[in-house]
């Protein structure tokens, strides 16, 4: 028995209700024009290319949106588009149906585009898109399910490259591939905002086609690509009317690779510190070629990091980090974090854990209150982000994407160094001269030589950072620096959780007066058998706020339960650093969030407007749905009313 009812036309969001199409690439209007009427009781549509009556099921409402498009948009004529039409794969043997096939204008009977409308399952899509294109000898291909779109030019059997677009009925497949674009250009048709894509999308997609088989580090070298794109577009805003030239075009492919391994030389002399003197891309030319046309119609530059973050929590986790225990922090996340403890111009920050440094690299736009563009920063602010924001990881992949990041975005120097933390004895001369300053003094001079040897005691303002949890510490060299390594009878203990030391370790970097915060296993806030800790931390703190976060906030990477633990200095001279009178009796904030930003599966999750759609930021970009705003704006109120100095002269 149906579940519509008669006695209205049939709505196109109860079909979609549970599918796993989306409508996200069509325009309210295109949507609204598309006519739904029932017959024999089941909703149906009429089919803009043979005018025949269709039952409207999901992937039918897709295919006839995208139909309206070809012949509102790109003006196709209707005798030219076939729906359904076969594909024949070596005999009437082996036959299957193209859900939409564009004949060439020249050649009724030759395929000039073929578009296959799929669920949500990309590389199955695009596998038999691609076979339909070698079959018929198309060399345009395009793949929807609705909310997404790829274009495909077939060069050749089983070579196939992104389009930024198809041609116009008027246009030729080598106008299309020949035409050159400026940065208006490429605002004017970012796939990121044009199809509410992301770049862990893009990135997936060219693993699909071409990285999976190309023998290459595909972190390694997608961060090349990336690194090279954003020196195209940073040097297109200081060169007016300059062209891209992350753009494939007409070019061979070796063409291509020299033009894109170029723009990867100027970036490194540009933003020096992050890969090798003669790193070059080794992507061969062919391979590169593909994932260039991919990339090319891509803005990264952006008006926030969410973009490339999401690329790089993907790439980073593809190569292990989670084994360490340590996950990639989600950026609303971090943004809570940043909104609480407040980082200002004049101080000191730091992440001791710092994966691809998103508090630090937040913290600094935090104080900019600028965006991530590519236009650079003014001079006060590269000098804040030069001078004042340090990060530290032992990952060396986390610190290059960690160089990288602070780099472009302060346009200079950065500091962020490879080390582990927790062990001061085994830095490099580089890490401890560039932490030398940082280092506190102490009025007594053989406490102070002694720090200044072993590298204990620290005066940043601020730290954040969400460290590794896996694994116990049982060097017992390493515990030995370590109060939370002693038993209550002063004897060590054998084995300490990684991220207990890191509760103390950064104690340790901070100034009397000094903020925290500190992602954690939520155990350590309520296990019996953690008393110590938290007696230790009562000691030498004030707890601020205790936050909470969903079980789904670190999916899909791990189910551990989490919260942030906020924490002050306790310091009674104000010539040490921000006052914060040891109490006994205070008020603690507490919060918990209820929406994550994530599904049960870790997928990102995005508000909609009253109508179902994709809510947009200024910049048309998706928005996270997450109540840490919401919560980060409660302990702000909460602050001003204990007289919390630090966010008291917050506007």
């Amino acid at each position: 028995m149906s579940s519509y009812s008669a006695e209205e036309p049939p709505a196109i969001e109860d079909i979609l209700k549970d599918s796993a199409h989306s409508l996200t690439l069509f325009t309210a209007e295109e949507i609204a024009s598309l006519v739904l009427f029932w017959k024999r009781g089941k909703p149906y549509l009429r089919c803009a290319a043979s005018d025949k009556d269709r039952p409207a099921r999901p992937e039918e409402i897709v295919r006839q949106l995208y139909i309206k498009r070809l012949i509102d948009r790109y003006e196709y004529p209707k005798d030219r588009i076939a729906v359904e039409k076969p594909v024949y794969f070596g005999s009437a043997v082996h036959v299957k149906a193209a859900d939409i096939v564009i004949s060439d204008k020249d050649d009724p009977d030759s395929a000039f585009i073929i578009v296959e409308v799929k669920k949500a399952k990309r590389s199955d899509g695009l596998e038999q898109l691609k076979s339909y294109c070698n079959a018929e000898g198309s060399p345009v291909g395009v793949w929807t399910n609705g909310g997404q779109v790829i274009y495909l030019h077939r060069e050749e059997p089983n070579i196939f490259r992104s389009l930024t677009d198809i041609p116009t009925v008027r246009q030729t497949l080598s106008q299309l591939l020949e035409a050159r674009w400026t940065l208006d250009d490429l605002i004017a048709n970012n796939r990121l905002v044009r199809e509410r894509m992301t770049l862990k999308g893009v990135i997936l997609d060219m693993e699909n086609l071409v990285l999976a088989n190309a023998g290459v580090d595909a972190f390694e070298e997608v961060f090349k690509l990336i690194y090279a794109k954003l020196y195209d577009e940073w040097a297109a805003t200081r060169g007016r009317g300059r062209y891209l030239e992350f753009r494939v075009g007409g070019a061979t492919a070796r063409e291509f690779y020299d033009r894109v391994d170029g723009l990867f030389q100027a970036a490194k002399r540009q933003w020096q510190g992050v890969f090798l003197e003669d790193e070059h891309i080794d992507l061969a030319p062919n391979h590169l070629l593909t994932c260039g046309s991919f990339l090319e119609d891509i803005k990264l530059f952006n008006s926030n990091l969410q973009i490339i973050d999401e690329a790089f929590e993907y790439l980073s986790t593809q190569v292990g980090k989670a084994k360490k225990g340590q996950y990639f922090t989600p950026r609303h996340v971090i943004d809570m974090c940043v909104k609480i403890l407040h980082p200002t111009i004049y101080e000191y920050v730091i992440d001791t854990a710092a994966g691809s440094c998103g508090f630090t690299v937040h913290s600094i736009f935090h104080v900019w209150e600028e965006e991530f563009t590519a236009n650079g920063p003014k001079a006060w602010q590269s000098e804040y982000a030069r001078e004042r924001v340090y990060g530290i990881d032992f990952d060396s992949r986390s610190v290059k994407i960690a160089k990288a990041l602070n780099l472009i975005a302060g346009d200079g120097r950065t500091n962020v160094y490879r080390a582990n933390s927790l062990d001061p004895r085994e830095w490099s001369a580089e890490v401890k001269a560039a932490l030398k300053n940082r280092l506190r003094r102490f009025s007594n001079s053989e406490q102070n030589r002694h720090n200044q040897e072993v590298y204990r005691y620290f005066d940043f303002d601020v730290a954040m950072t969400n460290p590794p949890f896996a694994g116990d510490l049982k060097d017992g060299r390493l515990l030995h620096q370590y109060d939370l390594a002693r038993k209550p009878d002063g004897k060590w203990k054998p084995s300490v959780g990684r991220d207990v030391l890191f509760i103390e370790r950064n104690l340790q970097f901070l100034k009397p007066g000094g903020r925290l915060a500190i992602v954690l296993p939520q155990g350590r806030f309520n296990n019996l058998t953690d008393d110590q800790i938290r007696e230790y931390v009562d000691d030498q703190a004030r707890v601020l706020a205790v936050v909470g976060l969903h079980a789904n906030t670190f999916k899909p990477h791990t189910t551990t339960k989490t919260s942030v633990l906020f924490l002050q200095i306790w310091n009674d001279d104000e010539r040490m650093g921000p006052l914060n009178p040891r109490r006994d009796d205070y008020e603690v904030f507490f919060a918990i969030s209820d929406r994550p930003g994530k599904d049960n599966r870790g997928e990102y999750v995005y508000l909609t407007d009253e109508f179902g759609r994709p809510a947009l930021d200024e910049h048309g970009h998706l928005i996270v749905d997450h109540d840490l705003d919401e919560i980060a704006r409660e302990f702000i109120a909460f602050a001003r009313r204990q007289n919390l100095t630090f966010q008291v002269s917050q506007q």
